[in-house]
C-alpha cells in the first residue's frame, strides 16, 4: 500500500459554507478514487479565506457592540480547521459508503512548532483580517502591537510572519490513525504556529501563517509518505508561464527545480512554494513528488500527467 500526503489547494475551497460543501463533494470523490487504487491518504488544505473570514468576524464582534472577547490568530486557526475538517469528513465518509468501501475519516486538530528566532517574525508580509484608515490602523497597532501595512492602496492591513515549520506536534497521532487504516486529514492552513516557551517548555500559539505546502512536505517526512502530491489549479509546473514562451515540465530534479528558482521562474505568491515544499520532501526522502491539479489528481502516477520532482542532478 503506497502512503500519500494530499495537499489540497486553496482553489478547491468556497468562499461559504455552502459553497465549500459543493466543491468538496469533487475532491472527495477524486480522494476515494486514489483510495480505491490501494493508496492510504492523509489529506492537508488551505485556510486562507476561511480563517480571514473566522478572524474579521471575531474582530468585528469584539470592537462592535457586543464586545465578546478578544479572539487570538492562532485560535480563529483551530476554528477552520474544525470547520473544513468537519465537511471533508462529511463527504469524504458519504464517498467512502458510496462505493462500500469500509473506512473512517478523522480530522486531527494539528499543532506545528516554529522557532521564535525565525527571521520571519523580524518581517511579517501575510495580510490578514480585514482593512482600516490610517488612523485607527495606528490606534489599534498601539493598544495591540500589531503591525500594519497599506495594501494597494485600498487601506491598511494587518500582516504576520510566516515562519518556517519545524516539526508536528501531533504527528504520533496522525501515524497511530494511519496505523489503524483511516484517512486523515491534518495541518490545516499549514498547522496552527506554535513555540515553546523559555521556561519550562511549554507549548504557546502565535499570529502567525505556515505556508501549508510546507507542512505538508514536513508532514510527509515526519509519517514517512511514499509521494507528496501537491494540488492546485493548473495541469504541471510551467516554465515562462502565461507567455508565448510557455513550456509544461513533466518530469524536474532537485538541481534543476533550484536552477529554475534561481532563474526566477516560479512566482512567489503562487508556485515558488510549491515546488520549494516538493525539494524538502524529496531531499529528505529520496521519493518522488507531484504537482498537478485537483481534475488529474487520480492520473498523478501515470507518465506525462503533471509535473514529478525527483532526486539527481
Amino acid at each position: 500500500m503506497s502512503k500519500i500526503v494530499v495537499a489540497l489547494g486553496g482553489n478547491a475551497l468556497g468562499t461559504t459554507p455552502k459553497e465549500q460543501l459543493e466543491k468538496l463533494e469533487s475532491v472527495a470523490r477524486i480522494i476515494v478514487k486514489l483510495i480505491k487504487d490501494g493508496n492510504q491518504v492523509v489529506l492537508t488544505h488551505g485556510n486562507g479565506p476561511q480563517v480571514g473570514q473566522i478572524s474579521l468576524a471575531m474582530e468585528y464582534s469584539a470592537v462592535g457592540e457586543v464586545k465578546t472577547p478578544f479572539m487570538p490568530f492562532a485560535e480563529c486557526g483551530s476554528m477552520s480547521q474544525g470547520y473544513i475538517g468537519y465537511q471533508l469528513q462529511q463527504v469524504l465518509q458519504d464517498e467512502l459508503e458510496r462505493e462500500k468501501i469500509k473506512k473512517d475519516c478523522a480530522t486531527v486538530i494539528t499543532q506545528v512548532l516554529v522557532d521564535p528566532n525565525d527571521k520571519a517574525f523580524l518581517n511579517p508580509t501575510k495580510p490578514i483580517g480585514g482593512f482600516y484608515s490610517e488612523e485607527e490602523s495606528l490606534k489599534i497597532a498601539k493598544e495591540k502591537g500589531y503591525t500594519f501595512v497599506n495594501d494597494a492602496g485600498r487601506g491598511y492591513r494587518r500582516v504576520v510572519p510566516s515562519p518556517t515549520p519545524i516539526d508536528i506536534i501531533e504527528k504520533r497521532v496522525i501515524k497511530t490513525l494511519l496505523d489503524n487504516d483511516i484517512v486523515v486529514i491534518a495541518v490545516g492552513g499549514g498547522g496552527i504556529p506554535v513555540i515553546k516557551t523559555d521556561k519550562i517548555k511549554l507549548l504557546e500559539g502565535v499570529d502567525a501563517v505556515i505556508d501549508k505546502d510546507l507542512s505538508s512536505a514536513l508532514l510527509a517526512k515526519e509519517i514517512g509518505a511514499d509521494t507528496l502530491l501537491i494540488l492546485t489549479s493548473i495541469d504541471k509546473v510551467y516554465l515562462n508561464f502565461n507567455t508565448d514562451m510557455q513550456q509544461g515540465i513533466d518530469v524536474m530534479t532537485v538541481s534543476e527545480a533550484l536552477k529554475h528558482i534561481d532563474n526566477h521562474e516560479f512566482a512567489s505568491g503562487s508556485m515558488l512554494p510549491k515546488v520549494k515544499a516538493c525539494i524538502e520532501f524529496v531531499k529528505s526522502s529520496n521519493k518522488k513528488a507531484i504537482i498537478t491539479s485537483l481534475e488529474q489528481a487520480d492520473k498523478a502516477f501515470l507518465d506525462g500527467v503533471g509535473t514529478k520532482i525527483i532526486g539527481g542532478n
